[in-house]
């Protein structure tokens, strides 16, 4: 379940992405099973894996250029970027998951320009997960908070 939220930034609108974790995920099966265990019907439930986790350190923005946090990653820290600055990714690379926990808001983009011609999504900086991006990345900004 994704939750959009419009916020002004500097004159700038942002979109906020919200994530659905391993235990609201689980919850929903629960309550699903529950569910029809309650109309009559019996129904076997698997217990699925939570997803794995990418590993990314506290503050840092984690990127992976597969799917599911594999692939190589490379990770950027606040110390080495400047906030509000289009960062874009090395030439011929992409990333295809990300984790953010630079404590900040990050914006990730379709365009090596960080253009808002093409996709872009922003992720809460407490601790985001995202294990397939909607698209290929090639940039990325750091907001203030």
């Amino acid at each position: 379940m994704y939750v959009i939220v419009v916020a002004a930034h500097t004159g700038v609108s942002m979109r906020f992405t919200t994530v659905r974790t391993a235990a609201t995920a689980a919850t929903t099966l629960l309550a699903g099973a529950l569910t029809a265990t309650a109309l009559g019907g019996a129904v076997p439930v698997a217990a699925a894996p939570p997803p794995r986790l990418g590993p990314c350190e506290t503050g840092q923005l984690c990127l992976w250029a597969k799917e599911g946090f594999r692939g190589a990653r490379h990770t950027h820290e606040l110390t080495g970027i400047d906030i509000e600055a289009c960062v874009p990714l090395p030439p011929g690379t992409t990333a295809a998951a990300l984790a953010n926990r630079t404590g900040r808001p990050v914006t990730t983009y379709q365009s090596a320009e960080c253009a808002e011609t093409g996709e872009f999504e922003t992720y809460p900086g407490g601790g985001t997960w995202v294990p397939q991006s909607p698209y290929q990345v090639r940039a990325f900004k750091v907001w203030e908070t």
